[in-house]
């Protein structure tokens, strides 16, 4: 018998073929209070730094866009606006109920596109093929963040780019706050509002264990991307990656 390769579940480990089981029941269990959590949560920055980054994604009508781990749909409904009727947006994510949130968001808004429930390790997608691919907040859950960043760098056009927008580093000053608020106001928020408090127990712990700035800016080097660029924002509780594909 060999021993099965383990990773992290936020300080926890587990076995590989373990992690996706258990983000799983993370987001299903969050995902019909997903969007007031991460208004609490964040005091509403979340919609900043997601702004920031359709900003900075280049798309314009007429552009193919994947939102991976696209939730509820907040970047989607951005992109769909961009691209216009000439365009495509497909909004993906591993979990059902999330994906159903957005999808249902999006029609609610009067917006039919396509929707796919997949894996980003293994995306469902002809190389070549998208002007823009984001991914806002799922990196960090993903087992073989290589394998994933891989795979979105098969998927982009030749001049398109990544960005990746995700919890990261904080200036250091500010760490010893922002550990009492991470480790005793989340838990207790998640309580209340989504009768869940071990799943944001979990989202402090992934925080601290994704890689830093300059590691991920090396991990997208790594697979090919050039460009590479990092934008701290709120004092690096949050950064954005771009990268392009040449």
């Amino acid at each position: 018998m060999t021993d099965e390769n383990t990773t992290h579940f936020g300080f926890s480990t587990v076995a590989e073929s373990q992690k996706a089981q258990k983000v799983a029941e993370v987001f299903h269990s969050v995902a019909q209070k997903y969007d007031v959590m991460n208004d609490l949560m964040s005091a509403g920055l979340h919609r900043v730094w997601k702004a920031f980054a359709i900003g900075q994604s280049g798309v314009r009508e007429g552009g193919r866009v994947l939102d991976i781990a696209g939730g509820t749909g907040d970047l989607s409904l951005a992109f769909l606006k961009r691209v216009g009727k000439s365009g495509q947006v497909w909004l993906t994510d591993i979990n059902s109920s999330m994906l159903t949130v957005g999808r249902d968001r999006l029609l609610d808004k009067g917006f039919i596109n396509p929707v796919a429930q997949c894996d980003a390790e293994k995306l469902p997608f002809p190389g070549d093929y998208f002007d823009c691919v984001t991914v806002a907040f799922g990196l960090r859950n993903m087992t073989d963040k290589d394998g994933a960043l891989a795979e979105m760098y098969r998927v982009l056009k030749p001049g398109g780019r990544l960005l990746v927008l995700e919890f990261s580093k904080v200036w250091k000053p500010l760490a010893p706050a922002y550990d009492v608020y991470s480790f005793k106001l989340l838990p207790k928020m998640g309580e209340l509002v989504a009768k869940d408090a071990a799943s944001y127990q979990y989202l402090a712990e992934s925080i601290r264990m994704h890689p830093d700035q300059e590691t991920l800016a090396q991990m997208m080097r790594d697979v090919g991307f050039a460009k590479v660029d990092y934008f701290n924002l709120t004092a690096g509780v949050v950064a954005l990656h771009k990268g392009f594909k040449l």
